[in-house]
């Protein structure tokens, strides 16, 4: 696996300076943020030149953009907030060969009209799903237009909450663009260790074919986020369970500090190494 992280974690809105960041803190890789570029995460407009100004950093650095973020809240209860996602995704997919990359992560959305990771009970009604399915349909339109994929991934707080939701919808899309990026820690808030093994490893089972990339935060016994390795998440089973499937894509961290990437960077990179159990950051 390729060890990477958000772009993000580190300050600044020059690609150069952020990514000779990610690489000086041990990443090959990384998910990129337009807000890196000085710009909105969801701009209205990316120029040609901006683009390319984040391909040439990549290549500066030698760290690799697996993907770049696109997150909007694909069921907000207003359809003119969705219709002003679906332009800045297709926005941004229009420059992302000019950023040499080739995916986008999604939020897969909340009825929540404020907080995109935040739950509401709207969301296990049928017309919020009615309303993700038109707007993956809309999605991998874009998609298809401009030959990149689309990462979604289970979250407990969106509509897609379950490993089991994210294999109904790509059943029912039918679409080769349409990907699964894996983050354990959003699969359960508070778990005892042979549950939350057991829910990991069923939907890494379930969703095999079509995890694109592998996310790594973790969850404190509270259930409140924190940073990988300083919390409840059995690694070497999420990691093992991983490479069991063949899985050997990017392994992306974030949920932490800069001054945290470096100890997160030894911590996965002990874990990965054959025959290690990894240790605390």
């Amino acid at each position: 696996m390729k060890l990477g992280i958000f772009a993000k974690t580190f300050e600044g809105i020059e690609p150069a300076a952020v990514l000779k960041s990610v690489a000086d803190a041990g990443f090959a890789c990384a998910q990129y943020n337009m807000a890196c570029s000085g710009l909105a995460p969801m701009p209205d407009t990316i120029s040609t030149e901006q683009a390319h100004a984040i391909s040439a950093a990549a290549t500066d650095a030698e760290v690799e953009l697996v993907a770049v973020s696109g997150t909007y809240n694909m069921i907000h209860p207003d359809i003119v907030v969705r219709e002003a996602g679906h332009r800045r995704l297709e926005e941004l997919a229009r420059h992302c060969a000019g950023m040499s990359t080739g995916l986008i992560t999604l939020c897969t959305g909340t009825r929540d009209p404020v907080d995109q990771w935040r739950a509401h009970p709207g969301n296990d009604l049928p017309d919020a799903w009615r309303d993700l399915l038109q707007a993956m349909e809309i999605a991998t339109g874009i998609a298809e237009r401009y030959g990149v994929d689309l990462g979604i991934e289970p979250e407990l707080a969106n509509v897609v909450n379950s490993a089991e939701k994210a294999h109904r919808l790509i059943g029912e899309l039918k679409s080769p663009r349409l990907k699964i990026v894996m983050d354990p820690a959003n699969l359960f808030e508070i778990a005892p260790l042979d549950e939350q093994r057991s829910t990991v490893s069923a939907a890494i089972d379930l969703l095999a074919d079509h995890i694109v990339m592998a996310h790594a935060k973790d969850r404190n016994p509270d259930g409140s986020f924190t940073t990988a390795g300083k919390g409840v998440l059995d690694y070497p089973h999420y990691l093992g369970r991983l490479k069991q499937i063949g899985f050997d894509g990017s392994l992306v961290t974030h949920g932490l500090r800069a001054e945290e990437a470096a100890g997160v960077a030894t911590f996965l990179h002990g874990i990965l190494a054959e025959g290690s159990a990894g240790g605390k950051p």
